[in-house]
């Protein structure tokens, strides 16, 4: 019942992620790396990078890269339905709702006080995928590439695409050498 599994897997971490996919992400991560075990956390982070790489919302392209590797054609369809579903129904609620209550403290709290619940998530996350590349080409190679990644998009205002393609030339061409 591979299939249920993928539709619970991508609803849950979708139903759950407030915020877009940002929050989402580390969500995603839970239920295809430790708990179905459907991409090692390599595979997620390489496929994290070429799906942010792409233009389109980060969890529809992870919902059907990992349907088409766990179930072929019929898991994208699952895991896509599986992602949309529960944002497309949240949204049409809420907006019903906020739309209702929009001048309301407890409303404006809520969506400021899960900010920071989101930047925990992602910092957890991103500790967690540090790791595989701290151990493969040691720590202080990892943090040169993660500073010069973030001052090239922070400073220089380059495009996270140019940045990804830019980490696999280095890593074609400068790692094979270092490792």
């Amino acid at each position: 019942m591979e299939w249920l599994e993928l539709i619970y897997g991508f609803f849950m971490a979708n139903l759950l992620g407030y915020g877009g996919g940002p929050s989402s992400i580390p969500l995603m991560y839970e239920e295809i790396v430790p708990h179905f075990g459907w991409l090692t956390d390599e595979q997620f982070s390489n496929m994290l990078a070429l799906g942010n790489a792409l233009p389109g919302p980060i969890a529809t392209k992870i919902a059907a890269f990992v349907g088409y590797d766990v179930f072929g054609w019929f898991g994208v369809v699952l895991a896509l339905t599986a992602t949309v579903l529960p944002s497309a129904a949240a949204l049409i609620i809420l907006l019903r709702i906020m739309q209702k209550y929009k001048q309301s403290p407890v409303v404006k709290g809520m969506t400021l006080l899960v900010q920071p619940v989101i930047a925990v998530m992602m910092t957890v996350l991103t500790i967690k995928m540090a790791q595989g590349p701290a151990e493969a080409i040691g720590i202080w190679q990892t943090l040169m590439i993660a500073a010069v990644a973030f001052a090239a998009m922070k400073w220089l205002k380059l495009h996270p695409a140019l940045v990804i393609v830019a980490a696999f030339a280095y890593g074609a061409l400068v790692l094979p050498y270092t490792i």
